[in-house]
């Protein structure tokens, strides 16, 4: 048996194009390249030699000695052994396959022709279709006999996906709300999206004085911005209507009133809601104080300080005629001006402890709802001089500053005279 081939140290040059040399410690290699040895006697089946005589591992056969295909197997060994020109490896030669693979696949997938299905109008559908048809229309149009997707016996069409918008209601029934901590007219009014008039008009003493307010007390909330009127003696859908500004039909219509058109008939006491309607203001008589002046006392300068520091939680407006400042209890509160005390103790029509400050020049400031009061009527009193507490007595929700300043007994709003 010829002696096998060692093993393989793969070195290619430019040259010679093949293999410079060939070492091989594997004879699984050597006994197939033996098949490309050149001559006859390469080729013959070799006699059985003793074990004793055979070749020493390692002897090294001529290049010459070899056939025409040992330098092409052992290139193609090479390259799958990754020892190629390139160093290609198995992993990046199987991926090149793959490829070739896939690339082969698409291009016969792209000459293959699909089945086509032919779409048949109805006849009636055929005729009725006009003989050259735009782009732009539709192939099928439903009609508004259609209501199932059905619009053929030979094709389907999509059918349409009801989707309903549920528009938010009006609400039509009058209720009762029961004021938390922290509300006030105006907040009450904008969580129910009506006016803070309607919300005063329609709960009695409130609309004489907001600060009436108070924890626990039951409000009537009307649906509409508007009036509720209780029906007396002697009226009418008209006179009704001309009191409070707006046309009988408003009344008539509105759904809560029940009321037949042809022939509303009113009891007395029945409740009537008025949309849209606004009640005459009866104006707030206010009067000066005109106790004697203390000696000694000093006139105000007419330029005004904030009496506390906090949150502006309720402005002044036609119903409310001072500012609230949202402070914690117990914070300062100071004269906004010199002068001196013209009041100071409890009041019964829901201000709670309060101070009033004479400064002698048409100006009067009001503290409300106090805790403490650290002074006393007819004491002389200076600009920032503290003179009491924040609290939350009378007809409060929260502890806050109720502050008005009036000019010759007439409230004035206090944003035009504070910094």
């Amino acid at each position: 048996m010829p002696p096998t081939p060692p093993e393989v140290e793969l070195t290619f040059t430019a040259a010679q194009g093949g293999i410079e040399e060939w070492k091989s410690h594997r004879p699984l290699w050597g006994r197939w390249a033996d098949l490309f040895r050149r001559g006859p006697a390469a080729r013959a089946i070799p006699a059985p030699t003793p074990v004793a005589e055979a070749p020493i591992p390692g002897a090294e056969i001529a290049a010459e000695e070899w056939g025409p295909g040992h330098a092409l197997w052992t290139q193609l060994t090479a390259v799958l052994a990754g020892h190629g020109p390139d160093r290609m490896s198995p992993v990046r030669l199987a991926s090149h396959a793959a490829v070739l693979l896939v690339t082969l696949l698409a291009v016969l997938l792209s000459r293959m022709e699909l089945p086509r299905w032919d779409l048949t109008l109805p006849a009636a559908a055929v005729e009725s279709q006009p003989q050259s048809t735009s782009l732009a229309q539709p192939l099928f149009a439903p009609t508004d006999d259609e209501a199932a997707p059905l619009l053929g016996d030979d094709f389907l069409a999509r059918a349409a996906v009801p989707y309903t918008i549920i528009p938010e209601r009006a609400r039509l029934d009058v209720i009762t709300y029961t004021v938390q901590p922290g509300d006030t007219v105006i907040g009450i009014a904008a969580r129910f999206k009506i006016s803070p008039d309607t919300v005063m008009w329609a709960n009695g003493r409130l609309e004489d004085n907001p600060d009436l307010l108070k924890l626990g007390q039951q409000l009537v909330i009307l649906p509409v911005s508007g009036v509720l009127h209780t029906v007396v003696k002697n009226d009418t859908v008209e006179s009704i209507a001309k009191q409070y500004k707006v046309t009988p039909d408003a009344i008539l219509n509105f759904e809560w009133n029940k009321l037949d058109k042809a022939n509303p008939v009113l009891r007395v006491g029945q409740q009537i809601i008025v949309p849209g309607g606004t009640k005459p203001y009866v104006a707030r008589v206010a009067h000066a104080y005109n106790g004697p002046v203390p000696a000694g006392a000093k006139k105000g300068t007419g330029a005004f300080v904030w009496p506390v520091s906090g949150t502006i939680t309720q402005k002044f407006w036609a119903k409310h005629r001072g500012l609230d400042i949202g402070a914690p209890a117990g914070a300062p509160v100071k004269a906004a001006d010199t002068g001196f005390v013209a009041v100071a103790g409890w009041s019964n029509v829901g201000y709670g402890y309060y101070i009033v400050i004479d400064h002698g020049n048409g100006y009067q400031t009001l503290y409300a709802h106090l805790s403490r009061i650290l002074v006393e009527v007819g004491q002389s009193v200076g600009k920032g001089a503290r003179i009491g507490s924040v609290g939350n007595t009378g007809n409060s929700t929260g502890p806050h500053l109720h502050f008005e300043i009036r000019l010759n007994g007439v409230p004035r709003n206090p944003y035009g005279f504070l910094p």
